[in-house]
């Protein structure tokens, strides 16, 4: 992927607009599809995203959002059947976009047979959906560990904990960096967090924000 992404995004409420400015932030050029008018009025103003009012499943507002040229595809609402069927409509129209889908825990994994990648936005923050939508320096391993979150994080250059051993950074207490960098060991006192290489990362989700700063910046 380039560097800079086209992304969509179906639902502009807390976790849908959330990611929207964490993206934004990073460069990343982001349309929001949100049918509610109030909520569209509110987020129009904050000139994070261009936001188009509609329905994401039409296939006409869709294609308004520039689905053709999008890269991801997420859909955040706060209903697990409507974001199934915009990640459906999107990969008809636009086969190789990566679709992430915003499901309720009672779903399980069901829904990975469709998408690319699933969030539990009760149990991670609008970072971790981000990071999803992006889709290749944190991966989430969803639902297999209760309220823990395990990922899989490559450290980014110039990251707060980037090039530092474990002792020299202060994680969160709920936080447990789990291997080393090749996988090989448990990661220990003296595992250093060198950029560019991947971590099993394991984390309560209220501080799942705070670790994927330090890691990613």
């Amino acid at each position: 992927m380039p560097s800079a992404l086209n992304i969509v995004i179906a639902g502009g409420g807390r976790v849908g607009f959330q990611t929207a400015e964490i993206l934004a932030e990073r460069g990343h050029e982001v349309t929001i599809i949100e049918r509610d008018e109030r909520i569209v009025s509110e987020i129009a103003d904050e000139y994070v995203a261009t936001v188009i009012r509609g329905d994401a499943t039409n296939p006409d507002i869709i294609e308004q959002a520039g689905i053709e040229r999008a890269d991801a595809i997420a859909a955040l609402t706060g209903e697990t059947g409507l974001n199934l069927a915009v990640c459906l409509a999107a990969s008809e129209l636009a086969p190789e976009i990566r679709t992430v889908a915003r499901i309720d825990r009672a779903a399980g994994e069901a829904y990975t047979r469709f998408v690319d990648a699933v969030l539990f936005p009760e149990r991670a923050g609008a970072r971790v959906a981000a990071n999803e939508v992006l889709g290749s320096d944190v991966q989430t391993l969803a639902d297999v560990t209760g309220d823990l979150d395990i990922m899989l994080i490559r450290v980014a250059e110039g990251a707060p904990a980037a090039g530092k051993s474990l002792t020299e950074v202060r994680f969160p207490a709920g936080a447990l960096v789990v291997s080393d960098a090749d996988g090989h060991r448990i990661a220990g006192s003296d595992t250093s967090l060198t950029p560019g290489e991947r971590y099993v990362v394991a984390v309560e989700p209220d501080v799942a924000d705070e670790v994927l700063n330090l890691l990613q910046g």
